[in-house]
């Protein structure tokens, strides 16, 4: 099984990390938070309202976004429009408002795209906003695809391997930004490969293998706990 009988919370305003090796079922965790699978049994609670038989859709409505850990971008569309769509859920001008260009549509729309390019700013991309999202290397990809969960104004925010493609610049960038989303009173959730950033940003991690959870805690305990060490960190871990 992918996921088996895992339980454990991720307390608001904090920095939960995921890890494990691969195929410990970090991923499929995140699609059923999110909606993209429905679990078997169980239950997924998000302040206190069950949300495991709620479509994708009605789980970001709920102020839930995350990135992917395969970058899934509108590869025709320029790096700005690819962050207004992820405003769509905070937009109320339909197809036929938007269509006539009424006046509040068009204010709505401008507003729309200034927190758009404020997002790109937080993530460095905003000088990059006209071109196309297709020409972008997979690292400033994985930006922007966190630039486009901001511009939903999330409350809750799963980031699905985001160092993945970095350099050791953009990652220590990355790194900021994860601490600095977290002290704006974003939660966060990360998979994450790079030990040396989840050991940096996160306040409590929990770690999978085969499925199931082996271990939680924090950071200091997590790299000294005997069987994390055996299923994932190895012995020759440094951190």
């Amino acid at each position: 099984m992918a996921v088996n009988d895992i339980s454990f919370g991720v307390p608001a305003g904090l920095v939960k990390a995921v890890i494990g090796p691969n195929g410990a079922g970090k991923t499929t965790l995140f699609n059923l938070i999110t909606g993209f699978l429905a679990p078997q049994r169980g239950r997924i609670l998000y302040r206190e309202q069950e949300i495991q038989s709620l479509p994708a859709y009605a789980v970001a409505s709920l102020g839930i976004a995350r990135t992917f850990q395969l970058v899934q971008l509108f590869d025709h569309m320029t790096v700005l429009e690819n962050v207004m769509v992820g405003r769509h859920r905070l937009s109320r001008a339909g197809l036929f408002s938007g269509g006539l260009r009424l006046p509040w549509a068009r204010r709505e729309e401008a507003a729309i795209r200034d927190k758009a390019l404020e997002a790109l700013e937080f993530v460095g991309l905003a000088d990059r906003a006209a071109q196309p999202a297709a020409v972008l290397p997979l690292g400033l990809k994985r930006l922007l695809e966190i630039a486009r969960s901001l511009a939903s104004e999330p409350s809750l925010l799963l980031l699905d391997e985001p160092a993945s493609g970095l350099d050791r610049v953009e990652t220590e960038r990355l790194g900021e930004m994860i601490l600095t989303l977290r002290d704006r009173g974003i939660t966060i959730l990360l998979v994450e490969h790079d030990m040396s950033l989840t050991m940096e940003v996160a306040d409590d991690i929990a770690v999978l293998n085969y499925g199931r959870l082996i271990a939680e805690g924090p950071p200091r305990a997590i790299q000294k706990h005997p069987e994390v060490i055996a299923a994932y960190l190895g012995t020759d871990w440094q951190g």
